[in-house]
């Protein structure tokens, strides 16, 4: 995961990494800094919102598409009380969509799971992305998964959404939004300038297999537990966490796949994204289709 909405703390655990949302009121110092990292601008937190973004912001709808050929059981962690989710699974066919509504201030994660199986008390398994073997998720799913991460309407009226591939990949996943102020900054094809959406090409010592077959991409700091892949001890301030520092990059494993996503903890300079105003979003699982291309990058005034 990462830096999300501005103030994302992450730990690791047995030597694998777990990321930990803050609340909204935590945003707020971040933000200007990370505001600034992307735009070039530094707004003060005294200053209120009520010229630009004054409107109360409501509930959201929030669309899974399905671009794959398999069937994906989307899951949710259910947020922060009060703004939580009272569903957190859902079955996603092989090119079906589906649109749910999303509480505002909902600071969580949506992601796939694959390879799973139910019974009719929601009581199964999954081969990625499981949820304590629950069809209706009570907290974070296992890594690696392939994550959609928003904290909304957390700082001046701002959504804050990202792909993360921080602890691994499961799925190819890429987000638009659309209802808001601004312009979507991911084609509807998953490109940005840097490139589009392409799999993940894994190092065989990365791979997570199931009878033989690899059905995911872990991070190296999961599948290692070192310092260094984990940015803690003494690799953890972000000037030394650096991938090209390391025995080998492999957040370049994920960056090439979806460079719009965070590929290690500390890659928030080009992984987080805004959205302004009441924001609706669809979450695609898939490629980029063949012949999609990057859009040009926009010159800066």
């Amino acid at each position: 995961m990462s830096y999300l909405a501005l103030a994302r703390r992450s730990a690791c655990r047995r030597g694998s990494c777990y990321h930990a949302l803050r609340g909204p009121l935590a945003l707020a110092g971040v933000a200007l800094s990370v505001l600034s990292l992307l735009f070039g601008v530094a707004p003060s937190v005294g200053a209120s919102a009520s010229s630009t973004n004054a409107v109360a912001e409501g509930p959201r709808h929030v669309t899974f598409v399905n671009h794959l050929d398999e069937t994906i059981w989307v899951a949710a962690s259910p947020g922060n009380p009060p703004d939580q989710l009272s569903v957190t699974g859902w079955l996603l066919a092989a090119g079906q969509t589906l649109t749910v509504t999303v509480p505002n201030h909902w600071n969580g994660r949506f992601w796939g799971r694959t390879g799973c199986h139910f019974d009719a008390a929601g009581r199964g398994g999954c081969q990625t992305g499981d949820c304590s073997g629950r069809f209706m998720c009570k907290g974070f799913g296992a890594i690696p998964a392939t994550l959609a991460e928003y904290d909304l309407d957390a700082w001046d009226h701002l959504d804050f959404y990202d792909v993360s591939m921080v602890d691994g990949s499961n799925l190819p996943v890429y987000i638009n939004q659309s209802g808001g102020r601004g312009e979507d900054p991911i084609s509807p094809d998953g490109c940005i300038p840097e490139g589009c959406t392409k799999a993940v090409v894994c190092p065989t010592v990365l791979q997570v297999k199931v009878a033989g077959k690899a059905v995911a991409c872990i991070s190296a700091c999961a599948r290692f537990g070192t310092d260094q892949y984990c940015c803690r001890g003494k690799w953890a301030p972000r000037s030394v966490c650096d991938p090209a520092r390391w025995p080998v990059d492999y957040a370049a494993v994920f960056k090439r796949a979806e460079p719009y996503a965070y590929s290690y903890v500390y890659d928030d300079a080009t992984s987080v994204y805004t959205c302004s105003g009441r924001c609706d979003y669809r979450i695609t699982f898939g490629l980029s289709p063949p012949g999609a291309r990057p859009p040009r990058a926009k010159s800066r005034a």
